[in-house]
């Protein structure tokens, strides 16, 4: 939500709290309902952070604005919009490199006369470079395309099995549930084809033993009912 500038050159800003009350819940429930949504409560911190951050004498948004702000933001979010998120973690990544740079100078003009200085701001430089790594991968994550590995198992009449793979892929980003060209696995061919499992014999004799030794074939459970061996 823009802010609209008073007449004498001031900001509009919106520190009004609006709380909606059903007939089932009373004044006291309805809110402690308000306060505990994460829109506003998300919204509170960030106002807390920001106001640090730009000092006292600039006028601030209220703490309305900060909650329609991240009400729509979350909302994009929740409709599969990732185009905040990977603004997000694009900044952060820059962040988090320019903090590897700063610690890794520091350490450098340590080295030598404070050893133990300079192992620190190594120490917490490496943490900041770990942590842009993972924060690059995740951005690069949000926007490869996905793929998925569907397992079909067919039982033929008999207890023959045939199993197939089938390799989905799925664009990244707002495509993430559309569903890409779907190739069958090398050497499987369609789906409910391939090399059959060994089972046993559909007559129900049992697996011939070489050198016909050992003892006597096993019956075939599912026409025995109840019978054990």
């Amino acid at each position: 939500m823009a802010n609209r500038k008073k007449p004498d050159g001031g900001m509009n800003t919106n520190n009004a709290l609006t709380v909606e009350q059903t007939t089932e819940e009373t004044g006291a429930q309805a809110m402690a309902r308000k306060l505990l949504q994460p829109t506003l409560k998300n919204a509170a911190a960030a106002s807390a952070f920001t106001g640090k951050m730009m000092g006292s004498d600039l006028e601030l948004p209220g703490i309305g604005d900060y909650a329609d702000h991240v009400h729509i933001a979350a909302r994009d979010a929740a409709a599969g919009d990732l185009a905040m998120a990977s603004k997000i973690l694009a900044a952060q990544a820059i962040t988090l490199d320019s903090m590897f740079a700063e610690l890794a100078r520091r350490a450098a003009n340590n080295m030598g006369e404070y050893i133990n200085t300079a192992e620190r701001y190594g120490r917490l430089a490496l943490k900041a470079q770990s942590n842009c790594r993972a924060t690059l991968e995740a951005l690069a994550k949000l926007h490869q395309p996905r793929e998925q590995t569907v397992r079909h198992v067919h039982v033929n009449e008999g207890g023959q099995a045939v199993i197939a793979d089938q390799f989905h892929h799925h664009a990244g980003g707002h495509r993430n549930a559309e569903s890409a060209e779907q190739p069958h696995a090398a050497g499987t061919g369609a789906a409910g084809s391939g090399p059959e499992m060994l089972g046993h014999d559909a007559e129900g004799n049992g697996l011939p033993i070489p050198g016909d030794q050992g003892g006597e074939a096993m019956p075939d459970a599912r026409r025995q009912g109840q019978r054990r061996t």
